[in-house]
């Protein structure tokens, strides 16, 4: 552990290494219009503080990450996707980065009790983000079995206790060891409770026992990592006007080991090309026993990783925070 060093730009131009990716890509027909539905039913929540945090969200296009990474599905799952991606965004603008609360382990711990009642089925919330929740709560329910929801639910409890943990560091000035970073990093992202709704969106059911299989768990932990990974190294000079950067691998790297940004972008791309070689490994072995539902589960994953790197590289939140002359890759 570490306290929070200063990583300075450099006066050279950084580049950002490339992040080939063998996936296709892809994007669903009805990105625009979900887009704009979605954020207007996130505008009128209440969950968002203000004409600026609302306009900001629009320029953001968070709809855009949802038809990327959901391409194939109906035009009413991907608005119920694209609902809960504009839910777990606006809770972290306001729970994860504000400084009432998200610098505070014990205020964020105070704030879940609620949230948590609510995914269990019972509670009737009187602020904004409850309320929202259990309306996704319900209309996951209507699309998906009990089991299907259940896994849901389980994923978005750890994310929410997660959050705790990055409370903690921020509120001791505290940057985590590689070690502890990567593990944490697979559920502070909320990345799960996407994966949880993949079978959801695409109208088939991943069985209790194919979820659990090695070779899926292994598949989904790889490609949680590399979305993870991925999107650090994209946005890591976004991320530095904000939180320091702090809960971000190119940060823990330079701190812990390279002493450099520039080497430590570089660590992160190689960390993700294992990580993509790891995937198209392990997924060999799962096609010799693979039914067609887990078959359109893994390559739901695959179209996360790649539509993710799609999303970034367009996004203007994350290129424009880049000093002048830096140096970006296309997705390959």
């Amino acid at each position: 552990m570490a306290t929070t060093p200063a990583h300075t730009l450099s006066r050279r131009p950084l580049t950002i290494p490339p992040l080939p990716c063998p996936f296709p890509s892809e994007i669903n027909p009805h990105a625009v219009e979900v887009d704009a539905e979605s954020h207007a039913w996130l505008a009128a929540s209440g969950m968002l503080a203000g004409t600026g945090t609302i306009d900001h969200f629009r320029r953001s296009k968070i709809g855009i990450l949802a038809a990327r990474t959901n391409p194939t599905v109906p035009r009413e799952s991907l608005r119920l996707i694209n609902d809960w991606y504009n839910w777990l965004f606006a809770f972290d603008d306001a729970f994860c980065e504000g400084d009432q609360v998200g610098n505070r382990a014990s205020a964020l711990a105070r704030a879940l009790p609620p949230l948590l009642e609510i995914l269990d089925g019972g509670g009737e919330p009187e602020d904004p983000f409850g309320r929202s929740l259990k309306e996704l709560l319900h209309r996951i329910s209507d699309s998906a079995t009990p089991a299907q929801v259940d896994r849901w639910r389980t994923t978005v409890k750890e994310y929410l206790f997660a959050q705790v943990w990055e409370a903690a560091n921020r509120e001791i000035d505290l940057i985590p060891t590689p070690d502890d970073y990567i593990l944490m990093r697979r559920i502070t992202g909320a990345t799960y409770t996407c994966f949880a709704l993949i079978d959801v969106g695409g109208g088939y059911r991943l069985e209790a026992e194919e979820w659990h299989h090695p070779d899926v768990r292994a598949l989904s932990d790889l490609a949680c990592d590399l979305i993870g990974w991925d999107n650090d190294l994209l946005s890591w000079a976004k991320e530095r006007g904000r939180d320091k950067a702090r809960h971000n691998l190119v940060t823990v790297l330079a701190t812990h080991r390279t002493r450099g940004v520039q080497r430590a972008l570089e660590e992160v791309a190689a960390m993700h090309n294992a990580a993509i070689a790891a995937f198209i490994a392990r997924r060999a072995a799962l096609e010799r026993w693979a039914s067609i539902v887990v078959r359109r589960y893994v390559r739901g994953l695959e179209h996360w990783v790649r539509g993710h790197i799609e999303f970034s590289l367009e996004s203007a939140r994350y290129i424009q925070a880049w000093p002048t002359g830096t140096r970006w890759p296309q997705a390959g």
